[in-house]
């Protein structure tokens, strides 16, 4: 299984508009972050955690020419406005995306993009396939996902197990429940988005105290903001099994 980081910032990405700090104002391309997503290639199907509104750049820059599915973690627009650039997908491919989500998630998307679920269908809508994600382990091909309930704030998002990846965002709060079903992994990725505390978001010390008490081997930390700070900098205040993911970073687990 391929791991690929195609974007690792917040919900402004990186440089943020207008803004003349030293993050948004750095040559080091590691401080170039889009919104958050992930690429997951198994040996037979092609996945993408969230398609926030940098997801056309996303696909083009990895040059992802194939896709088969999207899982969401939840429905705040910087992890589903993408959603309607799939099209070239259905078009060039001749093939229906499947869409994996909560109950909830799929209700927000139809809110989102009703024109994909009108009963009137016209050329060039996006051609997707609804399914839910409850509580229970699910197949996509031949890899079991297994997800879990981390709170953001007071909104339940889902993280996700990939036999010895896990991959979680948007965390303030996880229950030892959910801690249960991570443990075990071999890499794990963690949202970490400020120093300073934050209301719905893991700090950087948050994380990284989750981080030790889930015990992976190693932990890249995602979906960070300008905030944090310089990613040579942060670097090198972390343990030597922690690392802050970047743009374009890509390993096999």
């Amino acid at each position: 299984m391929k791991i690929t980081f195609l974007g690792t910032g917040t919900s402004q990405g990186i440089p943020v508009i207008g803004c003349g700090c030293a993050v948004c104002q750095s040559t080091d391309t590691r401080n170039n972050r889009l919104r958050v997503s992930v690429l997951i290639e198994t040996d037979d199907k092609t996945i993408v955690i969230d398609s926030g509104p940098d997801f056309r750049y996303q696909m083009l820059r990895a040059k992802v020419n194939d896709l088969d599915a999207i899982i969401y973690t939840h429905e705040h627009k910087d992890h589903v406005a993408g959603l309607d650039d799939i099209r070239p997908y259905n078009y060039l491919l001749k093939k229906v995306i499947d869409i994996y989500a909560t109950v909830r998630v799929q209700d927000a998307l139809r809110r989102e993009f009703s024109y994909i679920f009108e009963d009137t269908k016209y050329f060039g809508l996006p051609q997707i396939q609804l399914h839910t994600v409850d509580a229970q382990p699910f197949l996509i091909g031949k890899t079991t996902i297994v997800p879990f309930e981390v709170m953001h704030h007071k909104l339940p998002v889902l993280g996700y197990r990939f036999g010895d990846f896990t991959y979680i965002t948007d965390a303030k709060t996880i229950s030892d429940e959910s801690l249960e079903k991570i443990k075990g992994s071999k890499i794990l990725v963690i949202n970490a988005l400020q120093k300073e505390s934050h209301i719905s978001h893991f700090t950087l010390d948050e994380a990284i105290a989750f981080a030790n008490k889930a015990g992976a081997a190693a932990t890249y930390f995602t979906h960070m903001s300008h905030n944090l700070g310089l990613h040579a900098d942060i670097e090198k205040e972390l343990p030597s099994h922690i690392k802050l993911a970047f743009d374009g970073l890509s390993f096999d687990c």
